[in-house]
C-alpha cells in the first residue's frame, strides 16, 4: 500500500472486518449496487463526472476508525453494495456522506481490497478510493488526488506491561519484535529505522495487525494515531506511543517526504478534473480541526471488540 496511510483501534468481528494507512497498498473491488441516498442539492451543483448522481466509494471496510463493517444502518451506516445485508461506517463514510450532500448525489459503498482500489479506479469500478490512503508520489504517479482529507501523525502501539511503554522515542524500541500493515510505509519505511528490529510478517489488515499486538505475537505495532486511537479506544491495554515532533520521531528525507506520508487522500483515476475539483471543493471548506471533531465522532461509534 502506499498506503501509510495511509490509524487505533483494536477491533471487532466487524473490525477484524476492518482497519490501515497509509503508506502504500490496497483493498477487493467487486459489482456495485445502490447505496443509500442522500438529499438533493441546489440546482446547478455540479456533476463532478458523476453522470448518474451516485458517487460510487471504494474503501476496504475493514480499517476502523476510517471504515469498517456492520451489521444494520445504526450511525449513519450505509449499505455495502457488494455485501448483502452488510453496511459500511466509519470516517470515510461521514466525510464521503458530506461530499454527495453537498453536490446532490447519492453514496454507494463497494467493498474493495486495499490493493484492488486502483486497478478498481482505472477501471471504472468506482469514482473514488476514500481508504486512508497516503498522498505518496508514488501514488500519484497512478491516480490523482483531493485532499487532504486528514492528517494522520505515525505512532506505535504496545501494550501497557510492555518493556516498551514507557519509550520516549524509536531508539528505546530497540530489539522489539514488531509488525505493520503490509504495502506500508509503516512497513516499509519506518520499521527499518528502529535499530535491531525484529520486523515480522507485514500484517494483511489493520484488524489482523492489532490481533498480533493483542496476542503477544510481537512487543509492538507502527501505524497511524487514528487507528492507533480506535484501537486503544476498544482495549484499555493498549498505549499509543506518539514520538511526532520530538527528535526521537521516524524520519524523513524531508519535511515534504514527511507530509506526503502523513497526509491522506482520496484517489481518483487520472484526468478526472470535474469530480477531483467537486471533491476538493468541499474538503477545502473544512479545517484540521474540522477533520479531528469527525474522526472522534468515529471513533466514539466504531464497534466494540
Amino acid at each position: 500500500m502506499n498506503r501509510n496511510t495511509l490509524a487505533a483501534l483494536s477491533l471487532t468481528a466487524s473490525l477484524s472486518l476492518t482497519l490501515a494507512a497509509c503508506g502504500s497498498g490496497g483493498g477487493t473491488a467487486q459489482s456495485p449496487a445502490p447505496a443509500a441516498s442522500t438529499p438533493p442539492a441546489a440546482s446547478g451543483a455540479p456533476s463532478g463526472g458523476v453522470e448518474d448522481g451516485v458517487l460510487t466509494v471504494g474503501m476496504e471496510c475493514a480499517y476502523a476508525p476510517y471504515n469498517w463493517t456492520q451489521m444494520d444502518d445504526s450511525n449513519g451506516a450505509v449499505p455495502i453494495s457488494n455485501v448483502p445485508g452488510a453496511y459500511a461506517n466509519g470516517y470515510d463514510v461521514m466525510i464521503a456522506q458530506r461530499i454527495c450532500d453537498a453536490n446532490g448525489w447519492e453514496l454507494e459503498v463497494v467493498s474493495t481490497a486495499w490493493d484492488s482500489l486502483t486497478p478498481a479506479l482505472q477501471s471504472g469500478t468506482i469514482d473514488v478510493a476514500i481508504a486512508g490512503q497516503s498522498m505518496t508520489a508514488d501514488r500519484m504517479a497512478q491516480v490523482d488526488m483531493a485532499g487532504p482529507y486528514y492528517y494522520a501523525d505515525i505512532v506505535c502501539l504496545t501494550t501497557a506491561g510492555s518493556a516498551y511503554a514507557a519509550a520516549q522515542g524509536i531508539a528505546d524500541l530497540a530489539g522489539g519484535r514488531c509488525t505493520a500493515q503490509s504495502g506500508t510505509i509503516w512497513y516499509d519505511t519506518c520499521l527499518p529505522q528502529i535499530p535491531d528490529a525484529q520486523i515480522q510478517t507485514a500484517a494483511e489488515t489493520a484488524p489482523a495487525m492489532v490481533m498480533q499486538l493483542q496476542t503477544g505475537a510481537v512487543d509492538f505495532v507502527c501505524t497511524d494515531l487514528p487507528t492507533a486511537t480506535a484501537a486503544a479506544a476498544n482495549d484499555s491495554d493498549l498505549i499509543v506511543l506518539n514520538f511526532a515532533g520530538t527528535e526521537g520521531d521516524f524520519q524523513f528525507a524531508s519535511e515534504a517526504e514527511r507530509a506526503e506520508n502523513v497526509n491522506i487522500g482520496m484517489s481518483v483515476a487520472k484526468g478526472s478534473t470535474e469530480l477531483l475539483d467537486a471533491i476538493n471543493a468541499v474538503l477545502d471548506g473544512m479545517t484540521a480541526d474540522d477533520f479531528n471533531t469527525l474522526m472522534d465522532q468515529a471513533i466514539a461509534v466504531q464497534p466494540e471488540v
